[in-house]
């Protein structure tokens, strides 16, 4: 009973007011860091979700998509937001190196090059991990964000007292880094007279894993200890989860209440979750930093004015949020690989036909991760691991990717569908000049 009142009143925070049609609206983009479909109780995915309760009455309210794609790790996801484009054309494959040799080019158009155009305030605040030393801390800057605010690379090694960069400089933080993040989300939101943007780019739940200050979990029971953490981070990890959506609880009820009802709010994760909490879910495949669908088909829940509650088998990969975002704002980035979903939210469909995913490096990849890229058209996805033979895998009978049609040289059937899809990527990469 409890939950269908809490759907029933976002319900109508979102999608009752009917002077919202002419305003432009606000649009908050959250993305989580290491936190795949398994982790949340919106997608029935294993039997180790962390308590979101916020996040699960956005998946009542809103639309959730079934099938969207990320990159395995977070610095190719990031920047295929960013600019619009797959890996192949920008150069960020894998995590960003810290010398920034493998950086997303500061010369690249970017989403906040377009909304600078309008009149939207638009700003970065979290993590940032598209470049590296080579362009410096004023990267953003030269990326169309004005007063970016977060941690530069790609994690932190204490939660509560972690390096950030504020004004193109490097500040050391004391505080909660979730917590510090929303209290700079909550500063900049209020100081906006304009429709406004704001990518917030938690770290949470990436490693390393921790007991989250108690006022902001149910997880009383556990020891405060490095070694218990070791022993068993899953329940950390859920921990983690509970802190960052109780956050996001106090950020949206921050907002007043016509605020509120016209900001559409995007939340999606960047890549599978940690193989160190999985257990064996996906067998051999693990999540985080593999191709499979269990490193790269991530949560996307959007809410907001005219969005009715679904589920959407549309495809998306991040690439799109680019194209959609433009839109959302009234305006375009022309981005090569980003195709605008934004029909899809008001109950129209979608004009991707397939996905694509890559992982990629030129650095020593020391083992970790499942190199290569896929590509899934229909219920068909093909991998094809660096250095292995290709697999196929039918995700509409074997959503856990556990069987493979090319095993053993496989049927006439699936040799002619992965002929198909290696021809379709072929067709991609011939489009990279």
């Amino acid at each position: 009973m409890r939950k269908h009142i809490f759907a029933a009143i976002w319900f109508v925070i979102f999608v009752s007011a009917p002077s919202l049609a002419a305003a432009k609206p606000n649009i908050l983009l959250i993305i989580a860091d290491d936190m795949g479909l398994d982790a949340t109780n919106c997608y029935a995915i294993g039997q180790q979700q962390a308590p979101m309760p916020h996040l699960e009455r956005m998946c009542e309210s809103g639309i959730v998509f079934e099938n969207a794609y990320a990159a395995p790790t977070c610095s190719p996801t990031r920047a295929t937001i960013l600019s619009g484009q797959y890996g192949f054309r920008t150069g960020v494959g894998a995590p960003v190196a810290p010398d920034g040799s493998d950086e997303l080019s500061v010369n690249t158009p970017t989403l906040f090059d377009a909304l600078n155009e309008t009149e939207y305030a638009s700003n970065v605040i979290g993590k940032w991990h598209v470049t590296g030393r080579r362009s410096g801390y004023d990267a953003p800057a030269q990326m169309g964000v004005s007063n970016y605010f977060g941690l530069y690379s790609g994690g932190i090694r204490d939660y509560f007292n972690w390096p950030a960069i504020e004004n193109g400089r490097e500040v050391q933080i004391e505080g909660y880094s979730t917590s510090v993040l929303t209290d700079r989300a909550i500063d900049w939101i209020g100081g906006q007279d304009k429709p406004w943007f704001l990518w917030l780019a938690y770290n949470s739940p990436h490693a390393p894993f921790h007991l989250p200050p108690k006022d902001l979990h149910n997880f009383d029971d556990l020891d405060d200890s490095q070694a218990a953490v070791r022993r068993n981070p899953l329940p950390y990890y859920q921990a983690m989860l509970e802190a960052l959506d109780t956050e996001i609880g106090r950020l949206l009820s921050s907002l007043d209440a016509d605020e509120r009802d016209n900001t559409i709010v995007i939340f999606i994760g960047d890549n599978g979750s940690p193989n160190q909490v999985i257990g064996d879910l996906y067998g051999n495949h693990k999540a985080k930093g593999t191709i499979y669908d269990s490193g790269t088909r991530v949560p996307l829940v959007v809410t907001g004015p005219g969005i009715y509650p679904a589920r959407s088998d549309a495809f998306v990969n991040t690439t799109d949020l680019n194209a959609t975002i433009a839109k959302l704002a009234g305006t375009s980035t022309n981005a090569a690989d980003s195709i605008d979903f934004s029909p899809v939210l008001h109950g129209g469909t979608g004009d991707r036909n397939y996905v694509y995913v890559e992982h990629f490096t030129n650095r020593q990849t020391r083992g970790r991760g499942v190199y290569g890229w896929s590509i899934r058209e229909g219920n068909y996805r093909l991998i094809k691991p660096k250095d292995q033979p290709a697999e196929l895998y039918d995700l509409d009978k074997d959503p856990l990717e556990q069987t493979d049609l090319l095993a053993s040289g496989g049927s006439a059937q699936a040799r002619a569908i992965s002929e198909a899809l290696i021809a379709q990527r072929a067709t991609l990469l011939a489009t990279e000049n």
